[in-house]
């Protein structure tokens, strides 16, 4: 999937046919409206992408979601057809509606042990900003990355399988993969500063090749260099949401 335009201040609402599709309003290059593209795609839900410009949001949006915020999830079917926000919540609700190929474990404990290592993953979320958004390479950065990367090292290991989820992905390997999918573009920020050491990770890295190849991953798929395209754009204040409308103007970022 590229992107359809990004719709911003003075747009009207889409009009789209009354065909009980879930509506999935999101934002291109965001790693937590990636998670639920993942979910609906990993899970074949067949659903609407309506993309926003949250730099420039339509004034519509709080009309759907007080919140205002991407990822939101507008259940249609459902009486007043209600929007679902926040990556994690929307996430965990499509599995428990849309049980067949189920992601999270069946096992009470297990699923909360999953649940634990997400939350476990939010300060390698927090590292990699550091580095996505600065210019710099930020004192003490990369050391935290890696420790936080340490402990999914460590739970493949434990695990003894291919995936999170076992010999498929599951969602704690869905609600990761956008953060380790955008680590491909620090070559190109840092001027190859940053390299994942093999011996290290070795584990991570034969799962991040896997996962590469993964159904639901090919779907929304951006490589590092157009991540880090679009991040350049970002860190220079004008943000280009649309860069993907017209990918034959796309250019080579290093």
């Amino acid at each position: 999937m590229s992107a359809g335009k990004h719709l911003s201040k003075g747009s009207t609402i889409p009009e789209l046919p009354d065909d009980g599709m879930l509506r999935l309003y999101s934002m291109r290059f965001c790693p937590y409206s990636h998670r639920v593209h993942l979910v609906l795609d990993a899970k074949k839900i067949p659903y609407h992408a309506i993309f926003i410009d949250v730099s420039d949001k339509p004034e519509w949006l709080t009309d759907l979601n007080p919140l205002g915020k991407v990822p939101a999830l507008q259940l249609v079917k459902e009486t007043g057809q209600p929007a679902l926000v926040e990556s994690l919540i929307i996430s965990e609700y499509l599995d428990e509606k849309y049980p067949e190929n189920r992601l999270f474990p069946k096992d009470p404990l297990k699923k909360a042990q999953d649940k634990i290592l997400i939350e476990r993953f939010n300060p390698v979320i927090g590292a990699m900003y550091k580095m996505f958004v600065s210019p710099e390479v930020v004192p003490g950065a990369i050391t935290n990355l890696s420790t936080g990367l340490d402990i999914f090292e460590d739970e493949l290991q434990k695990r003894g399988s291919a995936y999170f989820g076992g010999d498929k992905p599951g969602m704690l390997d869905y609600m990761i993969w956008p953060w380790c999918e955008r680590s491909e573009m620090l070559k190109c920020l840092l001027g190859n500063k940053y390299e994942m050491d093999k011996e290290r990770f070795n584990n991570l890295l034969k799962w991040r090749d896997l996962m590469i190849e993964d159904e639901a991953v090919k779907c929304f798929y951006l490589d590092g260099e157009t991540h880090a395209k679009f991040m350049k754009t970002r860190r220079e204040g004008n943000p280009n949401y649309n860069m993907l409308v017209n990918p034959s103007k796309r250019q080579r970022t290093c």
